[in-house]
């Protein structure tokens, strides 16, 4: 039998010494710091800044936890899900179930007691959008699978008609949904104010994107996840159903929707049935930037348009209404796919 030696084994070498490598690309991340400290003379003040700048990363960490969802279904699924923002409508509204009749418990001096309802509202606000997601999958998105046409249209229908069950369930008034008292006030850092929630913000949003990481890298799940965006028919091939795998990443984006959606509301302190609408742009704006189906981008690009807002809207109030296209215009001329494009999107 003739057997071929590859030159690696021939010389000796490990096996592993003739893969090639993978050539990690660094440029992208550091646009977020080079961002803050080109602005940090152009803001002239630091504590300014540093308020800006940390109010600028809650608010990216809010629109990532909100676009991971997104980004997770587009990847694997390919699947264009306008009405992603129903969910995130649908998850802050969930948690007035939970806030409104524990009023007290929000009202009270009490770090553990907002904790508890908080993470309570968190919960159901998740298990409620992921149930929605499982049943919009199988009703909705299911039928229309590869036609991206159908997609924008059916799910744009979708969110439509969410917004009109909110106004029909909570009505069509805003509903206020005040800060825990503990989740009030702000630190103070020298002449520099950071406040308490969008240090919380930033600190779900790190969590969120580790969790991600680690599952999507370290796990079976993950590496299945992977391996269908990649070639899903393999992964059929090999024994696996990637179609319970498409549910479950479905009901795991909804669900990030839902939480999401209640860091935005307790963010904003006040609810409409427009508010997933509203995020909806941000959203898609964010996974473009980072490159479609691209967790990493997904996280970078939240920061650099949350950012892009912040220092615009006190820099140049007028442009901070049109920052985030010109962000995208000028990440797109850049790179066309994306920071960091999936392959095959």
């Amino acid at each position: 039998m003739n057997t071929t030696t590859s030159p690696a084994a021939a010389a000796g070498a490990p096996v592993d010494a003739a893969l090639p490598k993978v050539r990690v690309d660094y440029l992208p991340l550091l646009l977020v710091p080079v961002m803050a400290l080109v602005m940090l003379p152009l803001v002239g003040s630091f504590p300014t800044w540093v308020t800006l700048t940390f109010a600028g990363l809650a608010m990216g960490m809010m629109i990532f936890i909100m676009a991971s969802g997104l980004t997770l279904i587009f990847g694997l699924m390919d699947v264009l899900n306008f009405g992603h923002g129903a969910f995130v409508s649908v998850g802050a509204f969930t948690a007035t179930f939970v806030l409104l009749p524990m009023k007290g418990w929000m009202e009270a001096d009490s770090a553990l007691m907002n904790l508890a309802v908080v993470g309570l509202a968190i919960l159901l606000a998740m298990l409620v959008t992921g149930l929605l997601g499982w049943a919009f999958e199988r009703i909705i998105i299911r039928p229309v699978y590869g036609l991206h046409l159908k997609q924008i249209l059916i799910t744009m229908g979708g969110m439509i008609v969410a917004e009109q069950l909110i106004h029909v369930i909570w009505g069509a008034e805003q509903i206020p949904l005040p800060l825990p008292e503990t989740f009030r006030g702000a630190f103070i850092l020298g002449d520099a104010a950071v406040e308490k929630y969008r240090l919380i913000a930033v600190a779900v949003g790190l969590t969120v994107f580790l969790t991600m990481f680690l599952v999507l890298n370290r796990t079976k799940v993950g590496l299945l996840i992977r391996a269908g965006v990649e070639n899903g028919e393999m992964v059929e091939a090999l024994g696996y159903r990637i179609r319970r795998l498409f549910v479950g990443v479905f009901m795991a984006g909804s669900a990030l929707a839902g939480l999401g959606g209640v860091m935005w509301g307790l963010y904003k302190e006040t609810l409409t049935a427009a508010i997933g609408g509203e995020t909806t742009v941000l959203v898609f704006i964010v996974i473009i930037i980072g490159g479609l189906g691209s967790v990493g981008g997904c996280f970078i690009g939240a920061l650099l348009v949350a950012l892009t807002a912040n220092y615009a809207g006190f820099l140049a109030p007028k442009v901070a209404l049109v920052s985030d296209i010109l962000l995208m215009v000028a990440v797109l001329l850049w790179r066309p796919r994306g920071l960091y494009p999936v392959a095959k999107r």
